[in-house]
C-alpha cells in the first residue's frame, strides 16, 4: 500500500518551526536571566513530551478504515486474482477490528465486510453484515445526526479525499470501486448468502455430530478449515514423495508401519486397566 492517506504538507512544518521558534526564544530568556542550564535543559525536556502528549494528530483508527478499504477492494475486485485464505481472514480481522473500536462504524465498513465474508464462504456472518447495511434504515449516511469524534475525523479526511483525489489516487479509487459494488451488487450478495446459509449451517452441525459420534471434542468451523488445509497439503507432499520413490512405499509409511506393529506386540499382554485397578485397590484393603 504505497498510497499515503496524508501527506505532510507546509502547513504541518511551519507548526513545528513555530514550536521551536517559541522554545528557542523562552530559552533564550531564562539564560539571560541566569538560570542554570541543567534546568533549562529539563525544562525543554518537559516541554516536549508535554506538547506530544496534547497534540492532536490524526486518530490511527481512522486511518486504519481507509487502510481496510484499500485492502478489501483488491480482494473483491473481479481482475482473476487468486487470494489465499488467510489473506482473506486478515482483512476481516481488520474490518471486525474498526466496528469494535470505532462508535458509529461507516456503513461502507459493514457493506465491505460483508462481501469478504461471502468471498470467504462465511455466509451467516455476511447475512449478518449485508443485511444491516443494504435493508435496515438506519444504516444510511443521513441518519448519522450525532457522530462520534472518530466518525466526524473519517468524515473530514473522505471529503479531503473526495476534493482532491490526488493527494490519495488508490485510496480515492477504492472507495467509488466498494460504493459502486455496494450499489450494483449489494443485494445480489446478499441473497447469494441467504441462500447458502441453510447448507452451511447443515454441513456444520453433520460434522458435529459426526465428531460427537466419533466421541471427538466440538471444533469450531475454522479449527475444522485449518486442520483440513494441514491434512489436503500432507496428503500432496506424500503423493509427492510416493511419486519419486518410483511406487515405493514412502519410509514414513514403512516407519509408522513397523511403529505399529511394535507398539501391538509391546501391549498384546497388558491387562485392562479396570482389572489392574481392582487389583491396587485389593492389595490397599488388605
Amino acid at each position: 500500500m504505497s498510497d499515503k492517506i496524508q501527506k505532510r504538507n507546509n502547513s504541518s512544518l511551519k507548526e513545528k518551526a513555530q514550536y521551536a521558534l517559541t522554545f528557542g526564544v523562552i530559552a533564550t530568556m531564562l539564560v539571560v536571566a541566569k538560570f542554570p542550564i541543567v534546568v533549562i535543559f529539563f525544562f525543554g525536556v518537559f516541554a516536549y513530551f508535554l506538547w506530544k502528549a496534547f497534540s492532536q494528530p490524526a486518530h490511527k483508527g481512522v486511518r486504519e478504515v481507509f487502510e481496510f478499504y484499500l485492502s478489501a477492494n483488491e480482494i473483491l475486485r473481479d481482475d482473476d486474482r487468486k487470494w489465499f485464505g488467510f489473506e482473506v481472514q486478515n482483512a476481516i480481522s481488520q474490518g471486525e477490528s474498526i466496528l469494535q473500536r470505532m462508535h458509529g462504524a461507516p456503513p461502507l465498513v459493514y457493506f465491505a465486510l460483508g462481501a469478504l465474508y461471502n468471498k470467504l464462504g462465511d455466509h451467516e456472518s455476511a447475512v449478518t453484515h449485508l443485511s444491516y447495511v443494504i435493508e435496515n434504515e438506519n444504516s444510511d449516511e443521513s441518519t448519522y445526526l450525532h457522530p462520534s469524534r472518530d466518525l466526524r475525523d473519517y468524515v473530514n479526511l473522505l471529503r479531503k479525499i473526495e476534493r482532491d483525489p490526488k493527494e490519495a489516487p488508490q485510496t480515492s479509487s477504492a472507495i467509488r470501486t466498494l460504493e459502486r459494488l455496494r450499489r450494483n451488487r449489494g443485494t445480489v450478495l446478499l441473497e447469494e448468502s441467504r441462500e447458502k446459509a441453510p447448507i452451511q449451517r447443515k454441513k456444520e452441525l453433520a460434522d458435529d455430530l459426526a465428531a460427537a459420534a466419533n466421541g471427538e471434542p466440538e471444533r469450531s468451523h475454522r479449527e475444522d478449515e485449518s486442520l483440513l488445509s494441514t491434512v489436503t497439503e500432507s496428503g500432496r507432499r506424500e503423493k509427492y514423495n510416493a511419486s519419486r520413490q518410483s511406487g515405493r512405499p514412502s519410509v514414513t509409511r514403512r516407519f509408522l508401519k513397523r511403529s505399529r506393529g511394535r507398539d501391538d506386540e509391546d501391549f498384546s499382554d497388558r491387562k485392562p486397566i479396570t482389572e489392574v485397578l481392582h487389583d491396587i485397590y485389593d492389595k490397599n484393603i488388605q
